[in-house]
């Protein structure tokens, strides 16, 4: 079953905020970086792709409150009275954009009550896309426009080998051990190293098992991804291995 209403309206935005990135990504020379002051990377594509992605989200849903990584900081006493409002990562995985290896998305999620409800990733150089609304289904869309629906097999201990997709930038030594240990008690073990939400995302069309993330993470970074695998049968658990919630007081 394929929804037209804001899942069509989210790939609309998504695939128009990945020409704006492109416009920048295709220019010849090095990119213009500037750091932020939480040190990480900012270009003229994060820029372009939040201009265009709140304008259009504003016009879709005039009434519901836009949090962008960004939009600069918003009142966490304002912020937490919200109950519904759209999650955005106009450029997720910057540092991949720089090096123009084409492993970065456009992230956008509706979040209702803390739980991520409808989200796409949009991929610029490729042109694949993932959506997904909980309750309705999850679907990957390729660039002419076909419609393939998605969902996460059950994992079994007697398959070939357990499948982990790991941060090409956050990787860091606790979750080697942690692939150590699945390996020594679950078998063979293959790691693909991915940027962006791709990684998500390939856990939402069973590409991948388990995507271990240890490091400190934000919430833009995960929510859209997070939709596409709840609805697509999967789930993203804390480190207490409770439901990943979204809108908390401090949501970097």
């Amino acid at each position: 079953m394929w929804k037209e209403t804001q899942l069509n309206a989210l790939l609309r935005i998504g695939i128009s905020a990945g020409k704006e990135i492109l416009s920048v990504y295709n220019q010849a020379g090095e990119i213009d970086v500037t750091i932020k002051d939480d040190s990480s990377p900012l270009t003229e594509a994060d820029r372009l792709a939040h201009q265009l992605i709140v304008a259009e989200l504003r016009k879709l849903t005039p009434d519901v409150p836009i949090l962008s990584e960004e939009s600069g900081e918003t009142p966490a006493q304002e912020r937490l009275e919200w109950s519904q409002f759209w999650l955005v990562d106009p450029l997720d995985g910057t540092k991949e954009f720089i090096k123009r290896n084409g492993e970065f998305t456009v992230n956008i999620a509706l979040i209702s009550n803390g739980v991520p409800e409808l989200g796409m990733g949009h991929v610029p150089v490729s042109g694949m896309n993932y959506l997904g609304q909980v309750g309705t289904g999850a679907w990957k869309v390729n660039p002419e426009g076909e419609l393939q629906e998605i969902s996460v097999p059950r994992f079994s201990k007697g398959q070939s080998a357990v499948r982990v997709v790991a941060s090409r930038n956050h990787r860091g030594e606790l979750v080697d051990k942690l692939i150590a240990r699945m390996e020594s008690e679950l078998g063979d073990t293959e790691v693909v190293s991915m940027g962006s939400s791709l990684k998500i995302c390939l856990l939402a069309e069973g590409k991948a098992d388990i995507y271990p993330r240890l490091a400190p993470t934000s919430e833009w970074d995960t929510a859209a991804a997070h939709a596409v695998l709840s609805a697509g049968g999967g789930e993203i658990y804390d480190t207490s291995f409770e439901t990943l919630r979204y809108n908390q007081k401090n949501p970097c």
